[in-house]
């Protein structure tokens, strides 16, 4: 027999199961505690190992997880980032985003239960991504790295068994999305001309952040062709100008990922970001005209009746409500592809850097492993 942890239970509180891995994985999916991938089984020896890479108390909520509100504590996450694979070391980055989904402005509760297939997109900055190895660059966005897969599936497995995030019960997307099994990257600083996500926002350039996204699965930009900043842009702006977007009717922040490739000739054609962002934010638009009638009377009229409420079809709609909305990262390998990636609209991205209790940054996670 076999002592685990209750995935919703309290520090100390377990139960025993057949000390096989089959009849454990089985048992766990019959109680709906998965993602419908075999799981690691979560003992109390794997937990503990989880939780030497903790540095604040084991049953104090990191934040509340709807839609059923559950405890966040460090102890619950654990079991669950075990369940997914990860190694002791990813623990700090899953306990840091659980943190910012918890923020209000990300508005968890409605990325959790919308209809929209929108998923949490962590975007890894600083020496954190290095150290733990997680994928930046070819093929970042899919499969092959242990870190970015299983602390993206961690954050999975916490939403449903800790949150309640049941699909046809909490978690009511239409048809959901790839990326609601694993959806975590690193940004490819070193192959980026531009200041990295952490540091536009902010943060010191050797700090380590997690920044949230609820967010589509990325869509494909190729342009082969275009040898300009400005042919580029064109092609990103036009790609991203589709009336079934929710960033369109709501204060969404869009995201493009450049590849290193699409970024150096934007960068070398004198754009900086901000540059780039108001270029997509003038080019990125549909004419009122292309809505159907509903969605015009309905909803561009009505959220936007200074702007929209008289207009003719020709109006611009902008994807973005403003330049600043729009969220730039260079991420991948070679090749002249980019990737534009919606989000749920009714969400603002939230990024939080790892630090220690005395509340200094923190270089490495080696730095919170407990003696």
């Amino acid at each position: 027999m076999s002592e685990l942890t209750h995935l919703l239970g309290d520090p100390g509180v377990s139960f025993t199961a057949e000390d096989d891995f089959q009849a454990l994985n089985d048992l766990f999916l019959e109680r709906g505690w998965g993602d419908g991938l075999p799981i690691v089984p979560p003992n109390l020896r794997r937990v503990e190992r989880m939780l030497e890479y903790c540095d604040r108390p084991w049953n104090q909520p990191i934040g509340l997880i709807p839609p059923r509100w559950g405890e966040a504590t460090p102890w619950r996450l654990a079991a669950n980032a075990v369940m997914a694979g990860c190694r002791p070391e990813y623990f700090p980055l899953v306990m840091l985003a659980i943190e910012a989904m918890c923020v209000e402005a990300f508005n968890l509760y409605g990325v959790q239960t919308t209809t929209h297939l929108c998923a949490p997109l962590l975007i890894v900055n600083g020496p954190v991504a290095r150290e733990l190895n997680i994928n930046a660059g070819h093929n970042a966005f899919g499969p092959g790295r242990q870190s970015n897969s299983t602390i993206g599936r961690a954050i999975r497995l916490a939403l449903v068994n800790i949150g309640g995030a049941v699909p046809g019960t909490g978690d009511m997307a239409t048809f959901g999305s790839p990326a609601k099994f694993s959806y975590c990257i690193a940004e490819n600083e070193r192959a980026s001309p531009w200041e990295p996500l952490h540091v536009e926002r902010g943060f010191p350039a050797d700090a380590s952040t997690m920044t949230m996204v609820g967010a589509e699965a990325p869509h494909n930009v190729n342009d082969h062709e275009s040898t300009t900043a400005e042919g580029i842009l064109r092609t990103i702006a036009a790609t991203s100008a589709t009336p079934g977007t929710n960033d369109i009717a709501y204060s969404g922040e869009p995201v493009i990922a450049f590849s290193p490739e699409h970024a150096a000739t934007v960068a070398a054609g004198g754009y900086s970001k901000a540059d780039a962002k108001r270029y997509l934010w003038e080019h990125a638009w549909i004419p009122l005209g292309r809505f159907s009638e509903e969605n015009i009377e309905r909803r561009m009229r009505v959220k936007y009746p200074e702007r929209l409420g008289n207009a003719g079809p020709d109006a611009r709609v902008p994807v973005a409500q403003k330049p600043e909305d729009f969220l730039l990262v260079v991420v991948g390998g070679a090749g002249k592809h980019s990737a534009f990636i919606p989000t749920f609209g009714a969400t603002r991205s939230v990024t939080l850097a790892l630090r220690h209790h005395d509340g200094r940054f923190v270089g490495s996670v080696q730095e919170l492993r407990r003696a």
